[in-house]
């Protein structure tokens, strides 16, 4: 059981490391000046390669947590409301990395982008959804 919560810390690890820089290339995509074609394009190639390594990262990380819960009953049971919650945190996630993917695709179809202040705040979603479910993990509030 080690081993698979090992792997699964380090493929949410990196997972999360994809999600919290994927946006930061909205960033500068929504701040990159009119006529910068090769800029532009440049950051879309990133987004493009960087958003298919996150979710080559997000398969195993959730495989491995779903073995933990289902296969080893981690927060099954009773007095184990915590696990709900941060199911459902995991949810929101996977939403979050869902709409980076079809934010890009409409980018890179032409559709106007929002102002390079909206992505920043973009940006800070997955910070407080990971925070939320290491305080459910290590705490267990509830």
């Amino acid at each position: 059981m080690l081993w698979i919560k090992s792997l699964h810390i380090v493929f949410i690890a990196s997972w999360f490391a994809g999600l919290f820089y994927l946006p930061r290339i909205f960033v500068n995509l929504a701040m990159v000046p009119p006529g910068s074609l090769a800029e532009r394009e440049r950051l879309l190639l990133m987004a493009g390669k960087l958003l298919r390594f996150t979710t080559i990262l997000a398969v195993p990380a959730l495989v491995f947590g779903a073995w933990l819960w289902l296969g080893y009953g981690i927060g099954r049971g009773p007095g184990n409301a915590w696990m709900h919650a941060k199911l459902a945190l995991v949810l929101l996630v996977v939403g979050y990395h869902h709409g980076c993917a079809v934010l890009l695709r409409k980018i890179r179809a032409g559709a106007p982008m929002r102002g390079h202040v909206w992505y920043r705040w973009f940006n800070e979603v997955p910070v407080l959804l990971l925070l939320g479910i290491v305080v459910l993990v290590v705490v267990k509030p509830f």
